[in-house]
């Protein structure tokens, strides 16, 4: 039974391999883009994020966080009350008092946004003038800088491209090109950064950065002879940025797997004139290691159906991981946005026939879930419960974008990830 059939034409194109994309507008279920802090904040290492919103958001924050009551962690809520709302107090002389208190209080804090939510955008409070004038005042001591978290019209993984787009916009225009150079663009943990980071040296490609960097003081070149390699790809905004410096995009796979990172690796290595023998030494030995790693987890995966439901963005590198190298079965891959040219490499290898639907009406995706009845499906929270009630094993699409997932070390772990529910639910039916 293939229930999306029934959708109009006019929502009805495609891309490579003549495979449909089919487009639904109606309810959807995602987080706002407030998540993103909870990764971008442990990247940014001397970065704080100051969410302008409700008591709603900073318990959004808090819990997904997980911060115990004696930690100081780097970032906080400023609340608007209801003498906010209600104009009896000026919200930009509050936000000025708060920001004083803040950077009073934290002198180590060198970089600040302040983040803007649905309820700050809903009273127009302006906070790209108010970090304009909260620079001029803290000038030499930190840097201020504004972008959306909002959850109206976005998925929360936006709430990244947002952050890094501010960013490029305060990295110094440079009217000369430098020498050639690398940019890896999107957050990774640590742990995956450093291991690209030695790849990349063994391959011979030393002028190599990280976007966003560790520290916000570190610098970051782009022009035009810069090429750049996404790590993630819901990074449109920040492309386009980068694009706009001169920069040149690197088309490839996302490192998601064996293949994928052997891809995007190569994609990086033909740029550079790097020969295949030279590729091979350096990737053959991490590819075998990677792939008895892996092997412990493809009878698990093998086989079982799944499907995606739109969140993170991430569906269609994931879906062409668990198909391509794990043998599983995409029954439908949910995305809440499709980027036709980030995603061209992963939709060419992709298997026939797939069911991709860009968008999402809730209630129709639910119906063809239950039709398909899948081994597993990828959701967001809102949707996990309800769905495990029924009967249908599933996996939170957030810890995805939580959990390092990059590279050849981590392919067994990302395996592991859909493996556990699996099994799981294996042993409860036992």
């Amino acid at each position: 039974m293939n229930a999306i059939v029934d959708l109009p034409k006019n929502q009805l194109s495609s891309v490579g391999k003549n495979i449909p994309i089919y487009k639904e507008r109606g309810q959807r279920e995602v987080f706002c883009g407030l998540t993103g802090i909870i990764w971008l904040h442990r990247k940014i290492q001397d970065a704080f994020f100051l969410v302008v919103g409700s008591r709603t958001c900073a318990h959004l924050v808090q819990s997904a966080a997980g911060v115990m009551i004696f930690a100081e962690p780097r970032f906080a809520t400023a609340i608007i009350d209801d003498r906010d709302l209600a104009g009896i107090a000026d919200a930009h002389d509050e936000l000025d008092r708060v920001v004083k208190s803040l950077l009073t209080r934290r002198p180590d804090i060198k970089m600040l946004f302040l983040v803007g939510s649905c309820p700050s955008e809903v009273i127009k409070l302006d906070l790209s003038r108010a970090a304009q004038r909260l620079n001029k005042e803290f000038l030499n001591q930190c840097r201020i800088l504004s972008y959306s978290g909002s959850g109206i019209e976005t998925t929360f993984t936006q709430g990244e491209d947002a952050c890094l787009a501010s960013l490029v916009n305060e990295i110094p225009k440079q009217v000369q090109a430098e020498e050639k150079n690398l940019l890896i663009v999107g957050c990774l943990p640590d742990v995956v950064e450093d291991q690209f980071q030695r790849l990349f040296n063994e391959l011979g490609i030393s002028q190599v950065s990280f976007f966003p960097p560790k520290n916000s003081q570190q610098k970051i070149e782009i022009h035009s002879n810069t090429q750049y390699l996404l790590a993630q790809p819901f990074l449109a905004e920040t492309a386009r940025l980068i694009e706009e410096r001169g920069a040149k995009r690197i088309s490839a796979p996302f490192p998601f797997g064996i293949e994928g990172t052997s891809a995007w690796l190569k994609a990086a290595a033909n740029q550079w004139k790097i020969n295949t023998q030279k590729f091979d030494e350096v990737t053959q030995p991490k590819i075998e290691r990677a792939q008895k790693a892996l092997a412990r987890y493809i009878p698990m995966l093998e086989s079982k159906r799944i499907s995606f439901f739109p969140d993170s963005q991430l569906e269609i590198p994931l879906a062409r991981f668990l198909s391509q190298e794990c043998g599983m079965k995409v029954l439908e891959i949910g995305t809440p946005y499709l980027h036709k040219q980030h995603l061209e490499a992963e939709l060419e290898l992709l298997p026939e026939h797939s069911r991709i639907v860009e968008g999402q009406d809730v209630e129709k995706q639910l119906d063809r879930c239950r039709a398909d009845k899948p081994d597993i499906v990828v959701c967001g929270l809102g949707l996990a419960n309800p769905l495990e009630a029924e009967g249908i094993t599933t996996k939170w699409s957030i810890e995805l974008v939580f959990s390092p997932v990059h590279g050849y070390e981590q392919a067994a772990d990302l395996a592991e990830l859909f493996a556990r529910p699996l099994n799981r639910s294996m042993r409860l039916a036992a």
